[in-house]
């Protein structure tokens, strides 16, 4: 067996050569190996049992080209590293292989017209480790393109190969070097596909402002360019079909004009599609110009046309009244869509039951044909009523499935996935869910129509399906609006999804109707059903066993629609909460809990050292059994980035106590004066606090009146206290007596103060060279708290204490140990700095 010599060429003498060296030698290569000063030498080298692999640092000097004619195997360094690093043999290539990045890659050429520059890209592929293939074939992994037009474009379209730019080619050979380096990698690969509208120049007819506006940038965005309606320069017409029915000029024979159903197609395809099957074409319509016929009256055979007429119109009327969609509804009354009022059965209107919202195509059509009894009661057509709807809702559902859901799933799509599969999840939910349990009703229902009897039961349909109902709505019900946002984000964010709802959207199956307008049938669906067995109720006899049935499955129904709401309530109830902690940094954990929701949201200032400083902006978040308080931020931090990718805002709060409503034992009312302004306080006795706190603000936002909001915070006090009386938690307090006032809170001069104050907190801290561990300040507070008990207090204490007796009153404690809050703090603070000295 033949033994390959590796030979060096020393070009560039160093470490590199000493790095190949060491790779041939020590890493599983084990190859003999020659170090030459010069090519010459390797004749004399030349050996039958040998095979000599030359080793060259650059595939553009001479001594390349000199191996190359004398048919010498040569390879770059990056081949020598690879296989020494993963421990494989050399590859065996027959022309020189310098690195590996497009091993394995098949490519084919098309609309290169200058020979030269076709020589060089082949050259630079064969390089790399690729291989070049004339005609275009399946095996052909990627087709390079300099132009969008012949029959290896367009097979490489249909077959879904990537079409890329030659500087795909050029841009690989600049990183030749690196050794893990694949050109076939999709994030550099993508870089260089070559647009759908690339060379091609486009002008719009039919359109809104506002539609025009939007494909003219999605021309830009997708590499082409667009010009004004009858420019010779455009290559391409696109024509809204349902609009234009005649063109305003003869186009040129090299202009395409398509309908904009190739606009689009192309975006999703990430392709330019095939023209020829989407050219515009007149309206030819042989069955309006055979009603028209049908109108002219004035002839022999008036009679028989009128008769033909009259006929012709009862089916379109009858075709009119079974028609799946209602009118579209103007785009302001999507958003003006409320669940829960669509939810409530006493709110819900006659109006929002539809006759049918999906063609008949979509499903199998029904075996038996639905008999009418010779005198139709109005149980009977109440019945039917309520099969056609269930019917149609099934429809509607397979159309949601099959239209939208099943593409976006399917595996293998042209240009990669649409969307991302847990953006699929948040938008369609339980719809299949929905589809199954609806479809086994319809099924139900349809068997006792077609085997109609006044005797049978309607009620046990449901009263059937009951617990399925409770099972599957909930979840889709209660983030219907999320996936609702998720479909308007990624329509915005993700071309290639809007062109996939506009060909979708467009389709008779759709009936012009959007994908969030088909999503919200689910949401009216019980209401409508509820409002059905109501009506089915009434026309049903006492006599009849369906009677107490039908008022069973009404009262499910309504269970179901409560089970729904107070669902949602908890949903909603808990993304407030999430809301709150991911807006409040360092917000504890122990916020979330299942039994804790948020009442109210109360912006203020502080008034007082406590919270926090004087004129901080705090925020108070109110829950049913405690207080959040968080201050603004003065540093922003930077944005929070999800494992998915979804970007949050950066936390504007910063979290600084989480209070029991149990703590609060008043709070004070403090009375308007010129000085004082919206204004109030809590008195708040802490765990670990000897003595009563005293935390005053001031309301900023003047939506929530003060008076409603301190009888808010009482009430949920006293239910977390099991008090009945909250009305004796507040207490009305002049301001002078707890020295709290608003004056010059918005001043210029108060605002530099604040600046001033926190500029000086931050130097001395930087400057602290003294800085006493948190476990000895405790220790010394708690020894000179307990020193202080056993000394009398001292004159500046007595008078505190005097001014604040008729304060001690309000929680029903001896008046020493309450203080106010500047007294209480500076007394700490005066024996802490005593302590914290003598430590040192």
């Amino acid at each position: 067996m033949e033994v390959p010599v590796i030979k060096i060429k020393e070009s560039c003498p160093g470490k590199s050569d000493e790095k190949l060296i060491k790779s041939i030698v020590n890493m599983e290569i084990k190859l003999p190996f020659v170090k030459m000063e010069s090519v010459e030498e390797f004749k004399s080298l030349d050996s039958p049992e040998f095979e000599n692999v030359f080793i060259v640092m650059d595939f553009q000097d001479s001594v390349f080209n000199e191996l190359y004619k004398a048919d010498c195997r040569v390879i770059g360094p990056p081949v020598i590293l690879n296989c020494a690093e993963k421990g494989e043999p050399l590859p065996f290539s027959c022309r020189p292989l310098y690195c590996t990045s497009m091993m394995n890659l098949v490519l084919c050429f098309t609309g290169f017209r200058k020979k030269e520059e076709l020589v060089r890209l082949v050259t630079l592929v064969h390089h790399m480790g690729g291989v070049i293939r004339k005609d275009f074939n399946s095996k052909v992994t990627h087709l390079v393109a300099n132009c969008t037009q012949g029959e290896k474009f367009r097979v490489a379209v249909s077959l879904g190969t990537p079409i890329m730019k030659p500087e795909w080619i050029y841009k690989a050979w600049e990183r030749r070097n690196e050794q893990d380096f694949c050109a076939s990698v999709d994030d550099f690969r993508n870089e260089f596909k070559v647009p759908p509208f690339q060379d091609c120049i486009l002008s719009f007819l039919g359109f809104s402002d506002e539609e025009k506006t939007n494909m003219e940038e999605m021309t830009k965005m997708q590499g082409g360019n667009y010009l004004p309606l009858g420019d010779e320069r455009c290559t391409h017409l696109i024509v809204e079909e349902n609009i234009v029915k005649e063109l305003p000029f003869e186009p040129s024979k090299k202009l395409y004009v398509v309908k904009q159903e190739w606009f689009w197609g192309s975006i999703q395809m990430d392709a330019r599609a095939g023209e020829t099957m989407y050219l515009y074409e007149k309206a030819n319509t042989p069955e309006l110009k055979k009603s028209v016929s049908l109108l002219s009256l004035n002839t022999p055979n008036s009679n028989r046309k009128r008769r033909r007429l009259k006929e012709t119109l009862a089916q379109l009327s009858r075709e009119a009244d079974l028609s799946p969609f209602p009118p579209r509804k103007r785009p302001s009354a999507e958003h003006s869509l409320s669940i829960g009022s669509l939810l409530d059965i006493s709110n819900t209107p006659e109006s929002s039951i539809n006759y049918g919202e999906t063609p008949k195509s979509c499903t199998k059509s029904s075996k038996n044909s639905t008999p009418v009894p010779s005198k139709q009661s109005a149980r009977w057509q109440v019945a039917k009523e309520l099969y056609q709807t269930e019917s149609n809702y099934v429809n509607i559902l397979a159309t949601i499935i099959q239209l939208f859901q099943v593409p976006l799933e399917e595996e293998g799509q042209r240009g990669g996935p649409i969307l991302a599969p847990e953006e699929i999840k948040t938008i369609f939910g339980s719809i299949p869910d929905i589809f199954d349990v609806h479809t086994k009703i319809k099924d139900d229902l349809e068997d006792l129509i077609v085997n109609w009897d006044e005797s049978k039961s309607i009620g046990d349909i449901f009263l059937k399906y009951s617990k399925d109902l409770v099972k599957i709505y909930p979840p889709f019900v209660n983030f219907f609006e999320m996936s609702k946002e998720t479909i308007i984000k990624c329509e915005k964010q993700k071309p290639r999804f809007h062109a996939f709802l506009k060909i979708n959207q467009a389709k008779p199956e759709c009936g012009r109707q959007s994908l969030v307008e088909l999503l919200i049938r689910p949401v009216q669906r019980l209401p409508s059903v509820a409002l059905l067995l109501n009506d089915l109720k009434k026309h049903t006899s006492e006599e009849n066993p369906d009677k107490s049935t039908l008022e069973k499955a009404i009262g499910s129904l309504k269970e179901v629609m409560t089970h729904i709401n107070e669902d949602k309530r908890k949903t909603e109830a808990q993304k407030q909460i999430f809301d709150v902690v991911y807006e409040v940094d360092g917000c504890p954990a122990n916020l979330l809990s299942s039994h804790r929701s948020l009442v109210q949201r109360v912006e203020t200032i502080s008034l007082g050292e406590h919270p926090c400083d004087r004129g901080e902006q705090v925020t108070l978040f109110l829950f049913n059994d405690c207080l959040e308080i968080a201050r603004k931020r003065h540093k922003v931090i930077g944005t929070f980035r999800s494992p998915h990718g979804q970007t949050r805002p950066p936390a504007s709060l910063k979290h600084i106590h989480l209070m029991p409503l149990s703590q609060i034992k008043k709070v004070l009312d403090i009375r308007e004066t010129e000085d004082c302004h919206n204004a109030f306080a809590l008195l708040v006795r802490p765990p670990t606090e000897q003595a009563n706190v005293l935390l005053s603000f001031q309301m900023t936002s003047e939506e929530l009146p003060k008076e409603n909001w301190l009888k808010m915070l009482c009430r949920h006090v006293a239910n977390t206290i099991c008090k009945a009386d909250a009305e004796n938690l507040i207490y009305t307090a002049d301001p002078e007596s707890f020295e709290v006032n608003t004056k010059d809170m918005d001043s210029t001069l108060s605002r530099a103060s604040r600046a001033i104050k926190k500029t000086s907190k931050k130097v001395t801290r930087a400057f602290s060279f003294s800085k006493t561990p948190k476990r000895a300040l405790r220790r010394a507070l708690m020894t000179s708290q307990s020193s202080a008990e056993g000394r009398s207090p001292s004159s500046n204490e007595k008078h505190v204490m005097s001014r604040l007796a008729s304060t001690s009153s309000l929680a029903g404690i001896p008046s020493p140990s309450l203080v106010s809050l500047p007294a209480f703090f500076e007394r700490r603070s005066h024996t802490l700095s005593r302590s914290t000295t003598h430590l040192i």
